[in-house]
């Protein structure tokens, strides 16, 4: 039987899911209901991508009997509230990052789900990335030896995009772009940082617009980090260990691994 999803939200990110979700086998998953907080809105989306049940609000989708998983395409500060609606109805959640504001309401909704029982995951989709999951077995296998140093760049001209420059909206590049500098990092090393030092830029409604930090680990091992909305960046994350290292790119546009003075593509 198909996975029947929900989407709520009607946003272009909800659009991007969407046309997504539709690439997939039919006999798995199935795109079956919309909710938005205006009707209009969800009636239109619904026709655009065939969606069979249109709502005019979050709580709608929450009670409707004939969705099992709903993504959350929300703006970030909204992401608590309506992500706890339909995990309080018994609905598996998958939601945008990032998956809450700050770590007090991440680990709330965490424990929401825990407590009814139900998936919640957050939607950071690099994560299934072909190429990562290649340089994460790589890492894993010890292809490279012990992992030395993770630099990671990232950043674009964001400047026009109220969603990341304005406060009410939950902008700032720590929540867009930080996340993947962060869990590249991560990737690295597999352990939280014993030391985090950072600096930085806010604009005039001080949010976060530009960072760079330097996530340090046991050993003396550390994780060089750089992102951006103000600037267009290298886009690269670079894995450094003992025996070789890996680059990747946005997007993986290619790997470029080198072992031992070899290289490797």
């Amino acid at each position: 039987m198909a996975l029947r999803w929900g989407i709520a939200s009607a946003g272009k990110i909800s659009h991007d899911f969407a046309v997504a979700l539709s690439t997939l086998p039919a006999s798995d998953h199935k795109l079956v209901a919309i909710a938005a907080r205006q009707k209009d809105r969800a009636e239109e989306f619904a026709k655009l991508h065939e969606i069979p049940n249109a709502f005019g609000n979050y709580k709608e989708l929450a009670e409707f009997t004939g969705v099992d998983v709903v993504y959350v395409g929300a703006l970030n500060p909204q992401h608590l509230e309506i992500a706890s609606l339909f995990i309080e109805h018994g609905k598996h959640v998958l939601c945008e990052k990032p998956l809450c504001m700050n770590y007090k309401q991440s680990k709330q909704l965490i424990d929401l789900a825990k407590s009814k029982k139900v998936f919640l995951m957050e939607a950071i989709w690099s994560r299934f990335f072909p190429a990562y999951q290649y340089v994460r077995q790589q890492i894993k296998n010890g292809a490279l030896g012990e992992i030395k140093e993770v630099e990671v760049a990232f950043g674009f001209n964001l400047g026009g995009v109220d969603r990341l420059t304005k406060k009410d909206l939950g902008g700032g590049v720590v929540l867009d772009l930080g996340v993947y500098t962060i869990q590249a990092s991560q990737w690295g090393f597999q352990e939280a940082p014993q030391k985090v030092i950072a600096k930085g830029e806010l604009n005039e409604e001080g949010v976060d617009q530009h960072i760079e930090a330097e996530l340090q680990y046991s050993g003396g091992r550390v994780g060089k980090l750089i992102f951006s909305g103000k600037q267009e960046l290298a886009n690269k994350a670079i894995f450094k260990g003992t025996k070789g290292e890996i680059t990747v790119s946005f997007c993986n546009y290619n790997i470029f691994m080198k072992i031992n003075s070899l290289f490797n593509f």
